[in-house]
């Protein structure tokens, strides 16, 4: 006997959304429809409850919101979705309230912890790894050294990667293995700290010398591994509501890394990788870029980093820092990347050429300069019709800067997540009360009709959607301080950093970052909406499920 197969009729819904707020993100003020029907993983209809109920058959699922609030899946403007997932897994060294990593015998004991119960990761991998510890937070304002760490292990390599992921301290087992020295010179755009009086390595290691350091503890990974730190990164951002991650500075292997977990259909997100344009100038000339996504993954663009961290007092400014690092002089001011500016034209000058989307990481106001001069020079040999080139943290731009960024179509992605964590830090210790409360400045690009995002750049923080609209909501500190009360942005603009303007900087405003009928269905279901609540309890927000092209991919 012959049964006709059931099917959804190709006019009809899968799913239809009610009974809470759907909240679009298009226009300049909040839009309330009463539903919204989606089918094969995109927007079939947003309007009337009793619209969307004639796209019902049989086979469509009802899905009650039971008030709470349905948005567009937040996008990635810029973090590092492979070390994020290295982050995880390694010892948490964060502060309180991510960690307990408060004083430096509380992070030698996570270590110690951590090692004990994972002697087959550091068995293969020969390593014991800490993640996340920060001076700013520590008892002892200091860094832990070398002969702190040796507590730990003797017999192994350890490695502690402070939270701006800028700098590091290893053991002189590690410093042993990366051939450093009392007659090892610092690299260019990096320092190797002393031991007071001496030219013995006390184990502190900022910028380049930390990378090339830390490689020897990287190429020690296999395939396998690199999958399975990239499958915990995954899961991360996936809890946090993400649809769209981004790999912020990609080596050869990572995005390799990436693109085959893509060959095998094991991405459940979409990631956008920005490769090292420096490091893996080859790659990129050999590879390119691409504007759509093959099974969730496609490189983007190409990433630079012309300075360092501002609470690692290694970002370079155009005034000194209000405290200098211990044996540096008053006029302090950190220093670049790239001492020859003529580098950064030429690269700024072969993205421009073959027109690939170029994001610069620049903390300091003199690194912002540099990138402004370079792209102002790439622009004038190549043209700059449409690039959505974008400044990464921006965090001390001023306002001239911001005129000029205008002009050349330079978008800021801003990292407000600072006031919280380093906010106070940046006012006593870095930059100073007026400075800071300048960080990044995001109602004075607002103020210019700028699109800009907000980034939560894991693992430097967590990747947290929510720590994103907090704090450029309310800019508060650890101690309570508004950091920069005239920077505060309205929770509907915070939103909008996160979905339709973030779509923008990506170059896909036309599939993302808004509840519109063709669009693809990334959605994320929060417990509270952000725009009912008072701004202070934004913090308290938590994503109930994150949606991906219709598919259900973390529910709490």
């Amino acid at each position: 006997m012959f049964v006709a197969c059931q099917q959804t009729p190709i006019n009809m819904a899968d799913t239809i959304y009610s009974g809470g707020d759907i909240l679009t993100m298009r226009g300049d003020t909040p839009e309330y429809p009463e539903a919204m029907a989606i089918k094969d993983g995109k927007i079939l209809f947003v309007g009337s409850q009793a619209e969307a109920m004639k796209l019902k058959s049989d086979s469509t699922v009802l899905v009650d919101l039971n008030q709470r609030t349905l948005l567009p899946g937040f996008i990635d403007p810029h973090s590092h979705l492979w070390i994020s997932g290295l982050q995880s897994l390694a010892a948490n060294l964060l502060p309180a309230p991510d960690g307990k990593g408060n004083s430096i015998p509380a992070l030698i004991d996570a270590t110690k912890e951590w090692a004990a119960n994972n002697k087959k990761a550091i068995g293969k991998v020969g390593w014991i790894v800490g993640f996340g510890y920060d001076d700013a937070q520590l008892a002892e304002h200091r860094h832990p050294v070398a002969d702190e760490l040796d507590k730990i292990s003797t017999e192994f390599p350890v490695l502690f990667i402070h939270q701006s992921t800028h700098l590091g301290v290893m053991n002189h087992k590690g410093l042993e293995m990366a051939n450093i020295t009392a007659d090892t010179p610092n690299p260019v755009g990096g320092v190797i700290r002393r031991i007071s009086g001496s030219q013995q390595p006390d184990g502190v290691l900022e910028e380049i010398a930390f990378f090339n350091a830390a490689y020897n503890f990287l190429k020690n990974f296999d395939p396998q591994a690199n999958e399975a730190i990239a499958k915990a990164g995954l899961n991360n951002y996936a809890a946090y509501g993400f649809t769209t991650a981004q790999e912020g500075r990609a080596t050869k292997s990572v995005a390799e890394t990436w693109k085959t977990l893509s060959e095998r259909d094991e991405l459940f997100l979409d990631v956008a990788a920005y490769v090292d344009l420096e490091a893996e100038m080859e790659y990129m000339k050999t590879h390119g870029v691409s504007s759509t996504y093959s099974n969730h993954y496609r490189v983007a663009g190409v990433k630079l980093c012309l300075d360092g961290s501002p609470q690692g007092k290694t970002a370079w400014l155009t005034k000194p820092y209000k405290v200098p690092p211990a044996g540096e002089s008053k006029d302090y001011r950190g220093y670049p990347a790239y001492e020859d500016e003529n580098i950064v034209f030429a690269l700024a000058d072969t993205a421009f050429k073959y027109n690939w989307q170029l994001f610069a990481h620049t903390n300091g106001d003199a690194a912002s300069d540099q990138f402004v001069r370079a792209v102002r020079h790439a622009a004038n040999k190549y043209g700059n019709d449409d690039r959505r080139t974008v400044m990464i943290h921006a965090q001390t731009v001023r306002e001239d800067q911001l005129d000029s960024m205008k002009v050349l179509g330079i978008i800021p992605s801003f990292f407000s997540m600072h006031t919280y964590y380093w906010g106070d830090w940046h006012r006593d210790e870095t930059l100073g009360k007026e400075r800071a409360y300048r960080i990044s400045p995001a109602v004075s690009a607002l103020n210019r009709g700028m699109i800009f995002t907000e980034h939560h750049d894991a693992p430097v923080a967590t990747a947290s959607s929510i720590m994103i609209l907090h704090t450029a909501v309310n800019r508060t500190s650890r101690s309570g301080d508004i950091i920069g009360p005239d920077q505060r942005i309205s929770p509907y603009i915070a939103l909008k950093t996160l979905t339709e303007w973030s779509a923008y900087q990506y170059f896909e405003e036309d599939t993302k970052g808004t509840l519109e009928a063709g669009k693809l269905a990334d959605l994320v279901i929060l417990d509270k909406n952000p725009l009912k609540i008072p701004p202070e309890e934004i913090i308290n927000i938590q994503v109930m499920e994150t949606i991906k092209q219709g598919n259900t991919i973390f529910k709490r």
